[in-house]
């Protein structure tokens, strides 16, 4: 007995000093390692070690390995790490992205914990509802982020606006008297697809559709295409180019001239506009895109991020803890105070109302969406029939017949 005893022993001191003991009841320190990769440049590096030392010391029984990621390849990464089974334990996501990595069947469903323990009703639908796939919650959401008009206030004051429109009458207005001379009413690129797509939510349409399975191009739509009337009725009130983004050329770098009276940008690009132009650092004013009425913001697209687990996880129950710390109350709001972002939560929009664009931002985001839930919506970005539709639409062509084509060509992309 005493010699089968002493072998079991050396047994098991040669495992532990092969591949480590922690875990083992009674040696060791019985912490469960969880692994969570963070995109790059989503939180400060100081914010991260914030919420690990918090985190391990309210749960001694767990260590985090937080390992930052690069978002490009990212798709391909975690679609590989899924299928081997050896993804990490919690994974941040673009907020669209969700559908595609639920699609594998590698995902774990967190229904009820969202709507048992995380008050998902609260939750921002832009980050909810792509998080959410037949019915399952998959995606999380963490943070947000959406655009705002960005204003020069002194051309406003010269205009004789004293605040900011209430709804997209008066808005329209107040841009036809600010272009004027050598001023532009707005700066506003003709396949701005993103601005576009809250016009055409607003008016009830969609960029595209589900009917019994299959996913549907939507842009030739009554409301979409009034979506498209109204956003060509703003773009006219400047000299933004029609067949370009807003990218190219950076719009900011044009505002940052001083000659244009707004753009439609998240409010981070402020700091472009100032590094450009350091004299507009306190010229600058923010307001949600207005809506059809005064009721409510304009529909805007909601960026920004889920954490999903990995349904293989070996570590599903601290797992689940990471994820309901990282998108509690109490790392929400330093998150948000922290980077300028929106909290997951419209009832927690208090914690940025100190951050002038980021207050209006989180005002926007109660009215946010996102794109259309198919695993196949990336290929319709990548091709984007949404640009070039805009741009003929912009130059002249008949709306009806360039939306239908354009719907044509997302419905064949839809298609896996």
């Amino acid at each position: 007995m005493i010699r089968r005893v002493l072998a079991c022993s050396v047994a098991l001191v040669a495992v532990c000093s092969l591949g480590g003991c922690g875990t083992l009841p009674g040696f060791g320190d019985d912490t469960t390692e969880v692994t969570v990769w963070l995109m790059r440049n989503s939180a400060s590096d100081d914010f991260v070690q914030r919420f690990k030392h918090g985190f391990e010391q309210e749960h001694k029984d767990v260590e985090l390995d937080v390992r930052i990621q690069e978002w490009t390849g990212i798709g391909e990464k975690i679609d590989q790490a899924l299928k081997d089974g050896d993804a990490p334990d919690v994974i941040e996501v673009g907020n669209t992205q969700v559908p595609r990595y639920a699609a594998s069947g590698g995902l774990l469903d967190m229904t009820l914990e969202s709507l048992r323990d995380w008050g998902s009703d609260a939750w921002l639908p832009g980050l909810a509802q792509p998080g959410n796939v037949d019915g399952m919650q998959y995606g999380i959401p963490w943070y947000a982020a959406n655009r705002v008009v960005i204003y020069n206030k002194d051309l406003f004051a010269a205009a004789g606006i004293t605040k900011p429109p209430k709804d997209r009458a008066e808005w329209l207005a107040d841009t036809a008297k600010l272009n004027s001379g050598q001023n532009q009413g707005i700066y506003l690129a003709g396949q701005d697809w993103y601005t576009l797509a809250g016009f055409v939510w607003d008016e009830g349409g969609e960029l595209a559709q589900e009917g019994t399975g299959d996913w549907k191009g939507a842009l030739d739509s009554p409301a979409a295409l009034r979506g498209m009337a109204f956003y060509k009725q703003l773009q006219a009130l400047g000299n933004g180019p029609r067949n370009a983004d807003e990218e190219t050329p950076p719009q900011a770098g044009i505002f940052a001239g001083g000659k244009v009276a707004q753009m439609i940008a998240v409010p981070g690009a402020a700091k472009a506009i100032q590094k450009a132009n350091p004299r507009l650092a306190d010229k600058l004013g923010y307001f949600p895109i207005p809506g059809p009425t005064e009721a409510k913001p304009g529909a805007v697209f909601t960026g920004g991020s889920d954490l999903i687990i990995p349904r293989r996880t070996a570590h599903r129950a601290a797992a689940v803890r990471v994820v309901a710390a990282l998108t509690g109350e109490k790392w929400q709001t330093d998150l948000a105070a922290t980077m300028n972002y929106v909290p997951n939560k419209s009832t927690l929009a208090h914690a940025v109302e100190g951050q002038a664009g980021t207050a209006a931002m989180a005002r926007g985001a109660a009215q946010g969406r996102a794109t259309p839930n198919s695993p196949q919506w990336a290929a319709v970005e990548a091709d984007n029939p949404i640009k070039p539709y805009m741009t003929s639409v912009l130059n002249g062509a008949d709306p009806k017949r360039a939306a239908k084509a354009a719907s044509d060509r997302i419905t064949t992309l839809l298609f896996p």
